[in-house]
């Protein structure tokens, strides 16, 4: 196909030309740890959700598949030569631990763990953060739009993706974020997604611009789907004046009533949509349509949903497309890719915001829960003394990274905990369980509700309470405090 292309190699080159070092000076089969993870979830909300992990798995399966004439396009030159020969055969060895599509993920968490020779691990980055940047992005934002409403959300947003690629797995993403289905039926074949959808307006004026020629419409898509769910668009021409009068008589007129075996209802796409909902519900119920719903689009968001559902609009559905397909109030989510351990030797970034330094070495991380509740998460060092009081079921303590003020105890028989990151390829090959997509949605949605409501508000969220452990706290800083040190000496012996 024309369009086809290798998702293993959407990288940068510069991956590749730091691929060379390391292939030449003998870095290359150092062992490698690196983090994918953000620091700030969108829309200043409080945490994120996973989507894209099995894709992700997918194209570091895909490494040393392409043949030296590849790589000679953009690593010309008999100077690659060796290096490029080496990188037609260089497949992944290493190990994956991510957390699960579906699973909400806090700030600094690691959502993915790469463990492996450096030059292997290297050029994943822009691939990993191509897919998971985009699908969180998705995940996240249909989550904000399905939570500020207890009515079903449909995603509508192919035509304003950014590309086919993006549309269907956009889709898959705002599936398990809470969208109850989708109108991309790629996205519905590939991942067996509920596949739903209306009308155009289009297909309205192919009968004519004429009120006749839209009763005529709503007639004929009726006979010819009739027994399925049925929803006529009635904002073609006028909508209370002519689009819902010629609704209820192309429902009335052709058997379709209160005891019509699936549903069946109108679609408002523009205008006063609290107004217009209420005066076709007041006129719908007189004519005996009292199970007749009202489906709504145009341009809708969280924000939006919210106040129409202040407002008492009468809408029992939403459709959404570009605020989710687009993630239109952040595009762009935040995951980056750092290195945090090299041959056993724990390394950061250093920041000149000390809050915003990178948590170095080898992580995991537990979410504690009680009685069914999420109540903290806390990352440690695999094998470190809270990692192992936790897994042992003993008491522990968590300190706040940045107010020793607030300290948090559980009790030993007080709590169980599962762990967020699970091995899922081991030596390059892929292990994780196998989930449905429609298993990850219920798994999101469970993890939606093991939070509190304070913690689930779209607006000024209660913060749930995520740290790290004393003794990566204290790693970290011992980083950080002997790199400052060092840059101080080495700056005060250049003035000299």
């Amino acid at each position: 196909m024309e369009n086809s292309f290798n998702i293993s190699y959407c990288s940068d080159k510069y991956q590749y030309t730091m691929g060379k070092t390391y292939f030449e000076s003998g870095l290359k089969d150092k062992r490698a740890i690196f983090n994918l993870f953000y620091r700030s979830a969108p829309d200043k909300n409080n945490w994120a959700v996973v989507s894209g992990i099995d894709e992700a798995l997918k194209m570091i399966s895909g490494l040393g598949s392409e043949d030296e004439s590849f790589f000679e396009k953009f690593l010309p030159g008999e100077e690659y030569r060796e290096y490029r020969i080496f990188l037609s055969k260089m497949k992944f060895t290493g190990n994956i631990y991510a957390m699960r599509e579906g699973e909400i993920a806090f700030p600094t968490q690691p959502v993915i763990i790469v463990e492996g020779p450096i030059i292997e691990a290297q050029v994943l980055e822009t691939p990993l953060l191509c897919i998971m940047n985009h699908q969180m992005a998705i995940a996240t934002k249909a989550s904000r739009v399905s939570r500020s409403t207890t009515k079903p959300v449909s995603e509508f947003g192919s035509r304003r993706a950014h590309g086919p690629w993006a549309a269907v797995y956009g889709a898959k993403a705002a599936y398990i974020g809470g969208c109850l289905n989708t109108s991309n039926i790629l996205t519905s074949t590939i991942f067996n997604v509920p596949a739903t959808g209306t009308m155009a307006h289009s297909y309205i004026t192919a009968f004519g611009c004429t009120i006749a020629g839209e009763l005529k419409a709503f007639e004929t898509y009726i006979t010819n789907h009739f027994g399925e769910p049925l929803v006529l668009l009635i904002d073609t021409y006028d909508t209370l004046r002519c689009g819902l009068p010629n609704a209820i008589k192309a429902f009335k007129g052709n058997k379709v009533n209160n005891e019509y075996p699936a549903s069946f209802g109108i679609r408002l796409d523009s205008g006063d949509l609290t107004y217009l909902s209420n005066r076709c519900r007041e006129e719908l119920d007189k004519a005996g349509l009292e199970n007749c719903k009202i489906f709504a689009t145009n341009s809708l968001d969280e924000y939006i949903i919210t106040e129409l559902e202040r407002q008492g609009a009468k809408i029992d559905a939403y459709g959404v497309g570009d605020a989710i397909a687009t993630s239109k109030h952040n595009p762009c989510f935040g995951n980056v890719y750092k290195l945090v351990e090299i041959e056993g030797e724990a390394v950061l970034k250093r920041s000149e915001d000390k809050s915003k330094a990178i948590n170095p070495g080898f992580q995991i991380t537990y979410r504690i829960i009680k009685h069914g509740i999420s109540k903290a998460d806390v990352t440690c060092l695999r094998g470190d003394i809270m990692s192992k009081n936790i897994e042992n079921g003993e008491s522990f303590t968590i300190r706040d990274e940045y107010d020793d003020t607030k300290i948090t105890f559980f009790e030993k028989g007080s709590y169980h905990y599962k762990t967020l990151q699970s091995k899922v390829m081991e030596n390059g090959k892929i292990c994780n369980e196998i989930y449905t997509t429609q298993e990850k949605r219920d798994y999101y949605l469970k993890n939606l509700h093991s939070l509190n409501e304070t913690q689930r508000r779209l607006i000024n969220p209660h913060f749930y309470k995520v740290d790290i452990s004393d003794d990566l706290y204290d790693l970290k800083n011992s980083l950080i405090d002997s790199l400052i040190k060092e840059i101080k000496e080495y700056y005060d012996s250049e003035k000299e």
